[in-house]
């Protein structure tokens, strides 16, 4: 799917815009950034995972942003709910540590024709009420998942059927071959759900109160609203080799400060932070350590219908004139990078040296804007009739929106634009993407964008002409025809010459404005390693893997 941060869960950051902000926004010349994977000059290790567990351990603390809103992944799925469930509710196919792709609860998956691929499942998976999983639970769940209104049901675009074919076989049959589709059923897409326990509660499943319904090797031993959640080592996990190393784990929910101190004071033993930034107190401290790894987040500006922005020479010339190493710099730290593209590296799951080539070759966003750059702007806004209207800046009064509206004020006045900054309520700013009066208020808002895959044809069909993200209306030439025709192509190296002139036609048109890449980053005490420095933590049982560093 591609995921957003929900309407419930803008996650809260402190407020705060120093003179050294102000100072990092300042303007200077730099040439575009390279395509890379690590920050530079940060000392932080980078890798999809971190070392080994020597031996198991009996319980963790987790922190987490904020409490998750529900468990019913269909309703409504976040950051938080995904970082908890992932290690509780399974999949027909599993992202691993690095980001690719492996079968899992079917053990196999083929495509027999063009447009169908069967799904063999394992016979031995049980749920954690002892019950052995069914090619019917596995259909319900397809289903549930497609059902329209679900939070998965895009995933399932293309599907004009789903059917069980044997004892321990569903077959599915899409409009076209879909080369995304099986990364897809590694998401929340291919969760496979106990039905029994599903339909038994009712309205009440996905709620402090209810069970889960997975078979992953931890499971949901309480929830108390508002203060904590608890998962306990599955018991006879069907899969032995791969069950749980921690006994438990508890996670907790603070804003980003409090996270910190209860990392360096011992009382939790980990994190996936919410922004990098939070890592730099921590190198300093002598019990945390802090990795990143790969992942295909990024911060851009959202362009909305409102107007202003409506015009593409305005859009390539905020692009042209905005400072993302500043931003980096002042918003995260250092630890993370400026960017060209919508999508992060880690969505490079192949080809990756001719992505890589493809991204170091674009233009249009420079990691800090040249004389030359702003000189194109400004010529771009003349070309535009050097609108008079203002820009209107979405802002939720975080530190990080704080500091990317400033610096897009900046940019816009750098080039002959006025600018100005509202402030939405953090707990309304999600509903950008689905509340077309909010749009009405504002030019662009920010925000953090993420896939599930790790192909970049899974983020460039929101530039689709019926694509719900595409607020612009950006239709580009051949481009629906494109992201269908890539869809549907299998070859690696084919695939990705589509993708890269979806890529190329993105960015030119600068739909989205990106500004930074944001790595994954993990803290952990120095007792415990184990888990995944990836963005796999969303959909891989990371807190599985979690041990002790001695033995």
């Amino acid at each position: 799917m591609n995921a957003f941060v929900s309407p419930s869960r803008i996650r809260p950051r402190q407020a705060v815009l120093s003179a050294t902000v102000l100072l990092a926004l300042g303007l200077s010349g730099c040439a575009g950034a390279p395509a890379s994977e690590e920050p530079a000059g940060t000392g932080v290790p980078f890798g999809p995972t971190t070392a080994a567990a020597a031996t198991g351990t009996e319980s963790v603390t987790w922190m987490l942003p904020q409490e998750p809103a529900t468990f019913d992944l269909d309703v409504d799925s976040g950051t938080a709910e995904n970082t908890i469930l992932s290690n509780v509710c399974e999949r027909l196919m599993q992202v691993q540590p690095d980001l690719t792709t492996v079968p899992h609860l079917a053990e196999a998956a083929e495509w027999t024709s063009d447009t169908t691929v069967v799904f063999t499942l394992r016979p031995d998976v049980t749920f954690h009420d002892g019950t052995a999983m069914t090619a019917e639970d596995v259909l319900w769940s397809m289903q549930r998942h497609a059902a329209e209104g679900a939070d998965e049901s895009d995933e399932y675009a293309n599907v004009t059927d789903m059917a069980m074919t044997g004892e321990n076989e569903i077959t599915v049959t899409l409009k076209q071959r879909d080369a995304i589709f099986l990364q897809a059923m590694a998401g929340n897409g291919g969760i496979v759900l106990n039905r029994k326990v599903v339909e038994a509660q009712g309205a009440a499943y996905g709620t402090p109160s209810s069970p889960d319904a997975c078979s992953g090797p931890l499971q949901l031993e309480s929830w108390t609203s508002g203060s904590s959640v608890t998962l306990a080592k599955t018991a006879d996990y069907w899969d032995a080799e791969n069950a749980s190393l921690a006994g438990s784990v508890t996670f907790k929910w603070a804003d980003e400060n409090a996270i910190v101190n209860s990392l360096t004071s011992g009382d939790a033993q980990g994190a996936y932070l919410d922004s990098p930034a939070s890592a730099v107190p921590l190198q300093k401290s002598g019990n945390v350590t802090v990795a990143q790894g790969p992942a295909t987040n990024v911060w851009s500006l959202m362009a909305t219908e409102r107007g202003l922005l409506k015009d593409e020479k305005i859009r390539q010339a905020l692009s042209l004139a905005m400072n993302r190493q500043g931003i980096a710099d002042a918003a995260f730290g250092g630890l993370a990078q400026p960017w060209k593209t919508p999508v992060g590296s880690g969505a490079w799951g192949y080809e990756r040296e001719t992505f890589s080539d493809a991204y170091d070759a674009l233009a249009g966003a420079p990691a800090s804007p040249s004389e030359d750059d702003l000189a194109q702007a400004r010529k771009l806004v003349e070309e535009a009739g050097s609108p008079a209207e203002p820009l209107i800046v979405a802002n939720s009064g975080d530190s990080i929106r704080n500091v990317v509206s400033s610096a897009v004020v900046a940019a816009a006045e750098s080039i002959g634009l006025k600018a100005e900054i509202i402030t939405i309520p953090r707990q309304q700013y999600g509903d950008f993407y689905s509340d077309a009066e909010l749009r009405a208020q504002a030019d662009l808002f920010s925000d953090e964008y993420y896939i599930s895959k790790n192909d970049p044809v899974g983020f460039y069909k929101n530039g689709a002409s019926t694509a719900k993200v595409n607020f612009v209306q950006f239709s580009g030439e051949g481009y629906d025809e494109a992201v269908k025709e890539a869809q549907a192509t299998t070859d690696d190296a084919a695939r990705a010459a589509l993708a890269i002139g979806l890529q190329e036609q993105w960015v030119e048109a600068a739909v989205w404005v990106p500004v930074v890449q944001t790595p994954t980053t993990l803290a952990l005490a120095d007792t415990v390693t184990g888990a995944p420095s990836s963005a796999a933590f969303l959909y891989y049982p990371w807190a599985a893997d979690i041990g002790s560093t001695k033995k």
